[in-house]
């Protein structure tokens, strides 16, 4: 069985507010699958469902294969972090984690050094909680995760209020997790700039609805780069073009702008065919395609159907 979570028609509402509307997902194992929508999508409704801290209003949850008075004891091979842990500001790393080793029997008194060791609080044995700077305090959190020796983590907006560098950190220890343990990984963001160079499929959600589900070569595909022109003869431009290049893939514009989906890596070729030709070149740039513009339409509904 490789499917780690399955959710069938899984719905949720809140008095009359229905916030999760009848979902199916499935999570592979291995799979670092980033779940992403505004703030209200539904996110860390459906990720409290999984961790048992709401029931669904209706439909079904199956983690490992298990479901109904099993899950309880799968939910053991799972590690949350739903909302920031409330860890005790005096306490150190290790007092904190022993705290919670005896809390969940953990019997192996080891595992909190090996956790430690992973995502890099070895050496700060002094410092009190109270003191870490965001990152570290994220770290900890992912390490209390890590106690019992998790198959799939869930994580909800675990670089939330991070900086750069905190960011990069937590991206380079959950992949170290996944690739180095096997881990599989659940995780929400709005941050789709970074959840780019984590996760290997993207899931979005909108009003409690999955709206899209693309793996990393579709996100690939559609965040390419391109060449944009504005020439005075988009009419012999084209031809030209055309007349170069047989698989050359294009798009007139309005405002005598052109867009060449490839042969992105000819551009300077391209600038000199059009100049040698007597075309008037009056701009030419590359871009990325604005995936953040076409997400937030796809999340927020801001696209022309």
């Amino acid at each position: 069985m490789d499917a780690i979570i399955q959710a069938y028609q899984l719905t949720k509402k809140f008095k009359e507010q229905v916030v999760i509307k009848p979902l199916d997902f499935s999570l592979k194992k291995g799979e670092i699958c980033a779940l992403i929508g505004k703030n209200g999508a539904g996110k860390s409704t459906l990720f409290k469902i999984l961790s048992g801290q709401i029931m669904p209003t209706s439909g079904e949850i199956h983690l490992f294969g298990k479901s109904g008075k099993e899950l309880e004891n799968v939910k053991k091979r799972m590690g949350f972090i739903i909302e920031t842990p409330a860890f005790f500001p005096d306490f150190t790393a290790i007092q904190n984690l022993e705290y919670f080793r005896i809390q969940r029997g953990v019997v192996d008194k080891k595992v909190i050094y090996e956790v430690l060791e992973i995502v890099g609080l070895a050496n700060e044995n002094k410092k009190r909680f109270r003191d870490y700077s965001m990152g570290m305090k994220q770290r900890l959190g992912i390490a209390l995760c890590l106690l019992s020796n998790p198959d799939c983590l869930v994580l909800d907006e675990p670089i939330n209020g991070l900086d750069v560098e905190g960011i990069m950190e937590i991206r380079k220890l959950l992949k170290k997790l996944n690739q180095e343990k096997q881990v599989t990984i659940f995780i929400s963001s709005h941050i789709l700039t970074e959840l780019k160079l984590l996760a290997t499929r993207f899931v979005f959600i909108k009003n409690g609805v999955i709206v899209d589900d693309l793996s990393k070569e579709v996100l690939e595909e559609k965040s390419r780069k391109q060449i944009l022109l504005t020439v005075d003869d988009t009419v012999k431009a084209a031809q030209l073009l055309e007349r170069a290049y047989a698989d050359i893939q294009f798009k007139v514009l309005p405002n005598q702008a052109i867009t060449i989906q490839n042969h992105v890596e000819h551009s300077g070729d391209i600038n000199r065919l059009l100049v040698d030709h007597e075309v008037m070149v009056k701009e030419f740039r590359i871009e990325s395609l604005n995936l953040e513009e076409y997400f937030l339409g796809l999340v927020e509904g801001n696209q022309n159907d």
